[in-house]
Parts: C-alpha cells; structure tokens; sequence
C-alpha cells in the first residue's frame, strides 16, 4: 500500500469538499480548487476525513494512489491556507509594481515587461523587491511564479535578475586578468 496514498486527509473547519461527476471541489476561505478524479481511485468522505483507496495492486493504480491522495490534500491545504511562493528581486534599477491585474517590471531591457495574473492569483511586492505569489491552486501558483523569474532569470557572475528567496546561486568567477609569463 502507497505510504502517502493511506494517510488519511483531516478537513479544516470552515471547508466544503464534495465530489461530483468524477470531479473532486473543495471550498474555502482562500478560494475553489477542483480536481479531476481517476479510475480505479476512490474516495471517502466521512467525519472530516477525506481516504483515498484503490481498487486493485496494479502497477498503474498503485502509482498514481499517492498522486492522487497529494492532490487532494494540497486542494484542501490550498483553500484554506493559500500557498505562497516567494521571488527576489536583484540588480540595480530592477523594480516591481502591480497595476490591475498586471505586475509591470523593470528589468533593465528597453521597455517595461507586462505580465498578465491570471484569475485565483495574487501578487504583493514590498519595498525591498520582494514578489509574493499568492493562490488557492499549489500548481498554479508554482506555475505563475515560474514564468516571473523566467522573464529575467539570475545571472552567474553577478547575481542579477529575479531568483526564488530560497534559491542559492553559484556564482562564476569572471575572466581573470592577463598575466606577464
């Protein structure tokens, strides 16, 4: 039996989680999250528990128990505590600001970069450059945050651009000088 998939998934007061129609939603104080169900997985709820078996030990179903289980619960994790990624800003006039539903960056090219939220995903920026991604949906938030520091990923020898605040960068040596032989 998947050690992840027989964890049992408690239900935070305040959440709403039904299944219909082979699709999983969960409801709360941070948004909707819905996730598709597959054969051969079934799913319980009773009690505030939320058990996730399988049918039989096929190679297939036993691999995608524990998929399925982790989804559940970063739905129900996600609706009622958000999930947050955070990027850092590095370089000089490098700077961030949301306007609407659109953060506009400075990332030392010619013109400024739009980027496009999309629905279910907010951002916050504080004054030291720090890009807070905020979402009900752990994938899209990654996903959103992904594509941020990939407008401007960080530079090897001087650490400039837009970097995760836990990520560490190896920076390289740059040329050394010539040597009189």
């Amino acid at each position: 039996m998947s050690r992840v998939g027989k964890r049992p998934i408690e239900i935070p007061n305040g959440t709403k989680v039904a299944i219909e129609n082979g699709v999983f939603t969960a409801e709360g104080p941070k948004g909707k999250v819905a996730e598709r169900m597959l054969e051969g997985i079934a799913v319980s709820i009773d009690d505030g528990i939320i058990s996730v078996s399988r049918e039989n030990d096929s190679g297939d179903l036993r691999s995608k128990h524990g998929l399925i289980r982790a989804l559940l619960a970063n739905a129900v994790t996600g609706v009622s505590e958000g999930f947050v990624k955070e990027l850092q800003l590095n370089g000089v006039g490098y700077k961030a600001e949301v306007q609407g539903r659109a953060v506009h960056l400075a990332l030392g090219y010619s013109h400024p970069v739009i980027y496009e939220l999309p629905d279910g995903i907010d951002v916050e920026i504080d004054k030291s450059n720090k890009i807070s991604v905020r979402g009900a949906n752990r994938q899209e938030v990654g996903q959103v945050a992904a594509e941020i520091r990939s407008l401007r990923k960080p530079d090897p020898y001087k650490g400039k651009g837009i970097k995760y605040v836990d990520e560490v960068i190896r920076r390289k040596v740059g040329k050394a000088g010539a040597t009189a032989g």
